[in-house]
């Protein structure tokens, strides 16, 4: 090995730069949906028009693969009807974590009781997505009050949808849909009335970058999630947008997501938009990708040695 040989080599070994490819990584943000649910079997991707699988199976296939070829140790799941998700958790019960989604496009509205037994059969580990935007509705309104209450009750995290929805969305699915109850700052009373929870926005609040500036920075229990944004919108945009979060402070409160639907392949422009971001040094790489949900879900040291030796 010659000297200048032996100098890269010793470079790769102590610069962070170089840091395995396969650190661990957390998605807050997935979904198990049967195939058809919203858009038929083969519906292309609306932002790359890959099409989606056209088997449950096959669904399920191929999100497995794209978790495990870039290393995802655990993916907080939801979806409807919930029994998709829990068979979701029973054929990898390691790395799911079930979460019952609310509201939606189809009026979701799961029964209180039944998700507290769930949660007793170690089947409900956060609530949300809270799809409340798509049935005229935020976190602070009375209908979210009993799964607040719940959710408070259990100590679980809870995750709520703000902003981007298919174009349209008033126009077809959800009638009650408005962009305006996408602003961060209409759950506010929500969380006053309830300064325990856990509360991830979803989607990073987009396109409302100063109202979610404002939320995190009056409520620092409140993290975010950059699910779907880091896909869906072009890359110069989603970047402009997690710059000013950065920026702002807030590197220790955001958290990856995919917003996995029906295109495995999301998984990886999600992660590819994060990596990419040259602005970000690599350890605020890794707080998005592991450390702060790490945090945010109270993970034991035990489980996070297990994901790093993984």
């Amino acid at each position: 090995m010659n000297r200048i040989t032996a100098c890269l080599f010793l470079l790769m070994i102590v610069s962070p730069l170089y840091a395995p490819e396969r650190q661990p990584i957390i998605d807050m943000h997935l979904h198990a949906y049967p195939v058809g649910h919203f858009w038929p079997p083969g519906a292309p991707n609306p932002a790359t028009g890959v099409p989606s699988p056209e088997t449950d199976n096959e669904l399920f296939r191929q999100t497995q693969e794209a978790m495990d070829r870039h290393n995802i140790v655990l993916a907080v799941t939801s979806g409807y009807p919930y029994e998709v998700v829990l068979d979701w958790t029973n054929k990898d019960p390691e790395r799911i974590i079930p979460s019952p989604y609310v509201g939606g496009s189809r009026g979701y509205w799961p029964d209180i009781d039944s998700l507290r037994q769930f949660h007793q059969n170690g089947e409900l580990g956060v609530i949300g997505e809270l799809g409340l935007q798509y049935q005229g509705l935020t976190l602070s309104s009375p209908e979210a009050e009993p799964y607040l209450a719940l959710a408070e009750e259990l100590d679980v995290p809870v995750g709520v949808h703000v902003s981007p929805s298919p174009p349209g969305a008033t126009y077809g699915c959800c009638p009650d849909f408005r962009a305006a109850h996408a602003n961060p700052l209409l759950i506010e009373e929500a969380l006053a009335r309830h300064p325990d929870l856990r509360v991830y926005i979803m989607h990073a609040g987009y396109p409302f970058i100063d109202e979610t500036i404002a939320l995190l920075h009056a409520h620092p229990q409140v993290h975010a999630d950059l699910a779907v944004i880091n896909w869906v919108i072009p890359r110069d945009e989603f970047h402009y947008y997690l710059k000013r979060l950065v920026q702002a402070g807030f590197h220790d409160r955001l958290m990856f997501g995919s917003d996995q639907m029906f295109w495995p392949e999301t998984i990886e422009t999600g992660i590819q938009s994060i990596k990419t971001a040259d602005f970000l040094p690599i350890e605020q790489k890794r707080d998005i990708f592991y450390n702060n949900a790490a945090r945010f879900l109270r993970l034991s040291d035990e489980e996070i040695a297990k994901h790093h030796n993984h």
